[in-house]
């Protein structure tokens, strides 16, 4: 839909920014053997992984798919497992598809900039075509190679020799990241002419299936407020004897010193019978609770 479109071009756009913002303060190769390849690999691999996992964690559907598993009433009520299995493998890719719109764009930016992929492998060209003194060790040499990230390490008699090895690497980086943008965007769009090729649906009938999903959840969404709001409210109108936002309140109640400490302190969801739980403490307090103790009349003087 078209909102998944918008959402997906904002995270992007905020990934390059982003990108861009944690390259200018952050990056800084350390041009030493051994360091490089792991420093230029952290850069680009951890915050691809990282924007990963907040891709999943910030995807309601994955919670979803995951609570309630263990619940004794989900058992009674699987349905067909071949069924339940390609529902899950579905709702795995579609999942999959929108987290990995932020990593993609992290390492398809990070390789056309090509900073940190000449940072992780400098040490390793080959330089025999470069003019660099082919009787150096093999040590020397990649001592040498590792601080041509840093110009200001560079001999003034290899300074021709480090433009080219760079000008190479930025090649090989750009060259690769634009393949990455091909292959997503070539494998994006296969995915979705094979998803309308197997639907049920024609076109319309798609469209008017997405437009009632989104509408049943907007609607369910208001529901829940409204209902858990007045839910809510009957149990605060027991504790305290009037309800929030109400005019002309006659009396209010007054709670014991007891009724404060039952309220009070961790709450968990607490299962009350099979069907039924309590979602606070305020609630077990009002459904066990009978309606007595102390009253104000809030037009006397206490």
């Amino acid at each position: 839909g078209k909102e998944v479109v918008i959402a997906n071009a904002i995270i992007a756009i905020l990934t390059i920014g982003g990108q861009q913002l944690f390259s200018f303060f952050t990056f800084s190769c350390p041009c030493h053997v051994g360091q490089n390849l792991i420093y230029g690999l952290a850069f680009l691999g951890v915050p691809a992984l990282i924007l990963l996992v907040v891709g999943y964690a910030l995807n309601n559907q994955t919670w979803r798919l995951v609570t309630g598993k263990r619940s004794p009433l989900q058992k009674e009520t699987t349905p067909n497992q071949l069924l339940q299995c390609k529902l899950i493998c579905f709702v795995l890719c579609s999942i999959t598809g929108r987290a990995l719109v932020a990593p993609v764009t992290w390492l398809a930016v990070t390789l056309i900039n090509g900073s940190y992929y000449v940072c992780a492998v400098s040490e390793y060209v080959s330089v025999n075509y470069y003019g660099v003194n082919p009787n150096v060790t093999a040590s020397e040499r990649r001592r040498m190679l590792a601080a041509f990230p840093c110009s200001q390490l560079v001999p003034p008699e290899l300074t021709r020799a480090r433009d080219e090895v760079i000008l190479v690497l930025r090649y090989q980086s750009q060259v690769a990241g634009w393949l990455l943008i091909a292959v997503v965007v070539i494998t994006v769009f296969l995915s979705y002419c094979l998803a309308s090729c197997f639907s049920p649906l024609s076109f319309l009938h798609f469209r008017y299936w997405s437009s009632y999903v989104h509408n049943e959840q907007e609607l369910f969404d208001e529901a829940t407020d409204q209902h858990s709001r007045l839910y809510a409210m009957q149990h605060v109108r027991k504790f305290f004897g009037f309800v929030p936002g109400s005019e002309n309140v006659k009396e209010i109640r007054i709670p014991s010193l007891r009724e404060w400490q039952a309220i009070s302190g961790l709450a968990f969801l607490k299962q009350v019978d099979e069907e039924h739980y309590d979602y606070s403490l305020l609630h077990d307090w009002a459904l066990k609770e009978s309606v007595n103790g102390k009253y104000l009349k809030t037009d006397e003087d206490p």
